[in-house]
């Protein structure tokens, strides 16, 4: 286990300079990484906002990090890799076996973590494949939305369009990413 500095050891205007850093780090991205989280989650309220309070809480032990580079990319990079530590625990944990099938070899009912790797590359290629599909602008607008978590009003800005466009291109891109994965038979 990693050895965190946390707040013994620090003086008191370090702390108070860490918990203004916090603050501050709340007050700007905690709507946009709560978003961000939920999504990361299908809609779990509870579990994104576990994901954003463990996100500033690493924030907070560890303000290097975010020090010297922008801070809402290394958050959202954080919240992620909190999701898929999760899922993989969920996932290494053998399932449970009945009473009715004690003494059964139930090594199969084991997860093999070389599927799990070859599955998301495979998912990946073909999202990448079907994104490749889309046209430039409904492209952008996904990339903007779903991959970068910007919001609405953000990647209007990033893209230099209104926020009325971004929820039109946004519909049809995702209309449009629905149609290229049926093509090729992708309906998970």
């Amino acid at each position: 286990m990693a050895h965190h500095r946390g707040t013994q050891g620090r003086e008191p205007g370090e702390r108070a300079c860490d918990e203004a850093l916090v603050r501050a780090l709340y007050a700007e991205h905690a709507a946009p990484l709560l978003r961000y989280a939920l999504r990361l989650t299908s809609g779990d309220r509870q579990r994104a906002e576990d994901i954003v309070q463990e996100t500033l809480l690493r924030a907070w032990l560890h303000p290097e990090a975010i020090a010297e580079r922008p801070a809402r990319p290394w958050l959202f990079a954080v919240a992620r890799n909190l999701v898929i530590d999760a899922v993989r625990a969920r996932h290494a944990r053998p399932r449970e076996v009945g009473e009715d099938r004690l003494g059964e070899d139930w090594a199969g009912s084991v997860p093999d973590p070389a599927d799990d790797a070859f599955d998301q590359t495979l998912d990946a290629l073909q999202l990448a494949e079907a994104l490749d599909a889309l046209s430039d602008e409904h492209r952008a607008v996904i990339v903007e939305t779903y991959y970068r978590g910007a919001s609405v009003a953000e990647a209007a800005k990033a893209l230099g369009v209104p926020a009325g466009t971004v929820k039109s291109r946004t519909y049809y891109a995702l209309r449009a990413l629905r149609s290229a994965f049926a093509e090729r038979g992708l309906t998970r």
